[in-house]
């Protein structure tokens, strides 16, 4: 049955069926009960098929963040599965990275159960597939389920039997093999090809995923033999008798279990090993990240983006980065492209994500559900058990935390023996650290790459190896939960939570037994058991000076010195996966900076972060959240009252984001009257995060300024930060390459009855003459702008007579610069006519323009009123640094905006303009009869020529996005 078919097949069953299935947030895949509410004479195996086509065609929810855009048969790539030799297993329980050089092939897994010398006629094969966490196990199995369903591959077994042994090791009710597969499959009831009865069973595949999960004992005093598959007995039973091939012999059965688990299957009842080692070069990699990004992208104009995207992580993975030594697991891939995701495609259709959701999400998929217990299969109550994941965040993220404190990303192995298992005692701790050992640990923490320049210097003299977090993001998403989840405290702190629980439940019966006494005697003495009250009250204090100390250390973090002048977080993060190509970028710090871990803290008390979270058994109260939120407020509050770099305020927006609290974001936006985020590169996901973050705020909240100057915005960004636009009084655009195709936004903005923007620059985009136009359609309704800066935004003669036209519709403007626009004379003096006349233009910027002598001198007798009775006003014309025969007042700022903006401009042309500001210089100076303002001509002339010369050498500062 090819593939069209099925999906036809598909389509009719479901018009006709009903099938309720619910998802499990767990890794490996859960079995429900599949059932029909019609009887029809249909094939039980091709209904099998559809059924199970549709249960394993369901993605998890971490993948439906990305838009549905994802199919297990469109995104897979075959992972490197090896065939291992029995005697070779001991070897193989190390880090699939260490694999990678293997000389034996590659094969797929329906080659596993092809025909070898030592298989026998009448025996079906049992195949061990194992490996470590995040190698790939379960999206194997999920994808050779489809094929199967969908008649591509094993087509020489009629029937393929999934089970969750984690399902298998929950039952507590002894059944029979028909039983165990009719309750999971219940159109499989009678199905011959199960009754045992002659060799039918050859047809017949069975599948157990999860091994580790389930407890078998191959004794045979432990576990009795059966050959009927009618016969009653334990889960484990049954499935024991299946691979010593008591029960169904001709029957194939393919296992998928963790390094740990290996040797609870006996050798003898082995066919074949195999290892899955993940992805083992650039290529396969290249292969994955091509089919997610390319179809997560979406849109033709992303589709180029994503491809930019794999081309810069293809070149990062080909220098044997600590990238592509991560991205050996194909779980850390997933990771990638997850982040990559949220930094380039995030928009305001899309569901809001997080970084620190992202990090969470990563790790329910790999440990959701999961515990550490030795005992496995044996229905301790989850209690009982330790969390696998809280268990990482006590080993791990104790490590972790560590080298954030003292700044360090690499450890020794002596340090990891210090930090991981140091303090185990009893037998079943150090079991429980063997597994964590070989299963778990290889998954965070990685053989350091010894081309790594960052990491050389940190070798020791004996070139001890030494390791480092897979993904630098992980050791301080770690470490932050570390801190989160209170695991740093002190001895003390310990002690006294186990007292005040003691005393706290002893006090409510001695309590109770005082109260019963006290009314046949009494005493007072009685009241002395209600000290006994005081002491849980002490630890009250005591844990919320902790949470305190928390919301200390995000705030102190955030605010490093030595890290005020970095690279904003995000494109740090952007950075550390694709490399940076080209010069390098300036830190500031001495050490490694770790500015992810405050965010991260923050994020990690977000509710959907704390529910996923409690499901992984690491459980962050409310009282907790509501503590750290109030006291970090304060902090917050503190630390900006102080002047920020643009970079340190963009990382403050990403906090906020991340945390996700609209009353904690309102309160601490409330002391922030000016966001200046100058030179910050700025992307769709910041532009998100800024309007995300001031949409908290209420209506009646303004900012002085908003300043995104030099920010590479496009109009696509313009779009997405209209709701901040909407709460900013001056609007600083400059620098940004803004098309004509903006001015529509930037007009619609303007005749917003929420805007209330009385600034607006626009200095060297350009806007040419129709965006100009369109812009100027709002000054008819426009009520707020004060202050319009055009300032090199290609206007010419057209626009400012256009603008001219439209001056007399708008009361309100007071300045207006147009330099440097090409305007000629005869647009010069009408726009200047038009100001005159206007009620409230004081100053209109004419600089830079290509105007002649005369007209320079008419349009400042035109900017002098007529009279003293006229109804004219004085309007200041900025033409040159002269003003007739007389320096201008002007002329310092004049020549500051042209130094601190011609590193952008043509420098040919300023150039020849400074030449006329010298001659004009020139001739006043020549027309002054005093010696003092012939001095104050030189001071003005050796100040243009300054700039000149620093043009000619092109050492003048870049755009600053300054303009008057």
């Amino acid at each position: 049955m090819d593939v069209k078919q099925l999906s036809q097949l598909v389509g009719v069953w479901r018009w006709k069926r009903r099938l309720e299935v619910s998802l499990h947030p767990a890794t490996g895949f859960h079995c429900r009960t599949f059932c029909s509410t019609t009887s029809e004479p249909v094939d039980p195996i091709e209904i099998h098929k559809r059924k199970l086509f549709l249960w394993f065609s369901h993605l998890p929810q971490e993948e439906k963040q990305f838009g549905g855009y994802f199919s297990p048969e469109t995104m897979h790539v075959d992972p490197l599965i090896l065939e291992t030799k029995p005697e070779e297993r001991a070897g193989l329980l190390r880090s699939p990275l260490q694999t990678q050089t293997s000389s034996r092939p590659c094969m797929t897994v329906e080659q596993l159960f092809d025909p070898t010398d030592a298989w026998s006629e009448g025996r079906g094969r049992n195949v061990l597939l194992y490996g470590a966490v995040g190698t790939g196990k379960s999206t194997v199995v999920r994808k050779l389920v489809l094929d199967w369903c969908a008649g591509t591959t094993l087509t020489h077994f009629k029937l393929l039997v999934p089970f969750s042994c984690e399902d298998l090791g929950q039952l507590t009710k002894v059944a029979s093999l028909r039983d165990l597969v009719c309750r999971k499959y219940l159109h499989l009831r009678k199905h011959p090809l199960l009754s045992g009865e002659g060799n039918q069973a050859k047809d017949v595949l069975f599948l157990f995923n999860g091994m580790e999960k389930m407890k078998l004992d191959f004794r045979i005093g432990s576990t009795e033999l059966c050959s009927d598959p009618n016969e009653a007995l334990p889960a484990g039973v049954v499935v024991v008798n299946l691979l010593r091939k008591y029960l169904l012999p001709e029957a194939s059965i393919l296992v998928t279990t963790r390094l740990s688990a290996l040797d609870r299957i006996p050798q003898k009842y082995v066919s074949r090993y195999a290892q899955i080692c993940g992805f083992n070069n650039p290529d396969r990699q290249r292969a994955y990240f091509t089919s997610r990004l390319l179809q997560q992208s979406g849109e033709t104009a992303k589709n180029h983006e994503a491809q930019a995207l794999i081309e810069l992580l293809y070149l990062n993975l080909q220098r044997e980065s600590q990238l592509a030594a991560a991205c050996f697991l194909p779980s850390y891939c997933w990771l990638t492209c997850a982040t990559l995701h949220f930094l380039h495609f995030t928009d305001a259709k899309a569901p809001i994500r997080t970084l620190t959701g992202i990090y969470t999400s990563f790790l329910r998929l790999n440990f959701g559900g999961e515990v550490l217990d030795t005992r496995a299969g044996t229905n301790v109550p989850i209690q009982l058990s330790n969390s696998l994941m809280l268990y990482v965040v006590r080993t791990v993220g104790k490590l972790a935390f560590d080298g954030v404190t003292y700044k360090r990303t690499s450890f020794s192995e002596k340090e990891l023996e210090q930090w991981i298992g140091g303090e185990t005692k009893t037998d079943e701790e150090l079991r429980q650290l063997a597994v964590f050992r070989t299963d778990v640990l290889d998954f965070f923490l990685a053989p350091c790459v010894e081309s790594s320049k960052r990491l050389q210097g940190e070798l020791n003299e004996n070139n001890e190896r030494r390791y480092v977090f897979a993904v630098p993001a992980m050791q301080e998403y770690l470490a932050a939960l570390y801190v989160v989840l209170g695991e740093n405290k002190s001895a003390l702190e310990k002690l006294t939570k186990r007292v005040s629980v003691a005393i706290g439940q002893a006090s409510e019966d001695v309590s109770a037994i005082v109260n019963i006494f006290s009314k046949f005697i009494p005493l007072r003495i009685f009241a002395v058991f209600n000290l006994l009250k005081l002491f849980p009250k002490l630890y009250e204090k005591i844990s919320s000076h902790t949470k305190g100390s928390i919301a200390r250390t995000m705030a102190a973090e955030m605010f490093r010195t030595e890290d005020s002048y970095n690279e904003d977080v995000l494109d740090q993060v952007e950075q550390s996966l694709l490399g940076v190509h080209g010069p390098q970028p300036k830190q500031y710090s001495e050490g490694q900076p770790f500015e992810l871990y405050p965010i991260f803290m923050g994020g990690l008390l977000h509710y959907g972060n704390r529910v996923l979270l409690q499901q992984l058994g690491c459980s962050i109260q409310s009282n907790t959240v509501a503590q750290i939120t109030r006291v970090l407020r304060k902090y917050l509050v503190r630390e900006l009252s102080k002047p920020q770099p643009p970079e340190e305020l963009m990382d403050l927006l990403v906090l906020l984001y991340e945390f996700q609290n609209p009353r904690l974001t309102a309160e601490v936006l409330a002391s922030i009257r000016a966001i200046r985020l100058t030179n910050i590169r700025m992307t769709s996901l910041k532009c998100f995060v800024l309007s995300s973050v001031l949409s908290c705020t209420p209506a009646r909240y303004h900012l002085e300024e908003l300043d995104l100057s030099s920010c590479l915005l496009t109009h696509d960004m313009l779009q997405m930060l209209w709701p901040a636009f909407r709460h900013a009084h001056n609007l600083n655009l400059q620098f940004n390459s803004l098309g004509p195709d903006s001015c529509i936004l930037l007009r619609d903005l303007l005749l917003d009855p929420k805007s209330s923007i009385k600034v607006l620059q626009l200095c060297d985009n350009p806007l040419l003459e129709s965006g100009a136009c369109t812009l100027l359609e709002a000054l008819t309704e426009n009520k707020s702008l004060r202050h319009l800066s055009l300032m090199h935004t290609g206007l010419g003669d057209k626009g400012a007579l256009q603008l001219a036209e439209r001056l007399q519709h708008h009361t309100g403007l007071q300045e207006l610069n147009v330099a440097y626009n090409n305007i000629g004379d005869n647009a010069a003096l009408a726009l200047v006519d038009a100001c005159r006349e206007h009620p409230s233009i004081h100053t209109v910027h004419l600089y830079l323009n290509p105007l002649s002598d005369v007209g320079k001198q008419s349009l400042y007798v035109r900017g002098v009123p007529k009279s003293h009775s006229g109804s004219s006003r004085r309007v200041k014309v900025l033409v040159s640094v002269t003003e007739g025969s007389n320096i201008s007042e002007d002329w310092h700022p004049i020549l500051s905006v042209i130094r601190k903006n011609a590193s952008s401009w043509d420098r040919e042309r300023v150039k020849h303009q400074l030449k006329v500001f010298l001659r004009d210089l020139e001739w006043g100076r020549q027309q002054q009869q005093s010696l003092w303002k012939r001095l104050h001509f030189r001071r003005v002339e050796k100040g243009v020529q300054q700039t000149i010369r620093l043009l000619e050498k092109d050492i003048l500062p870049p755009s600053t996005g300054h303009s008057k």
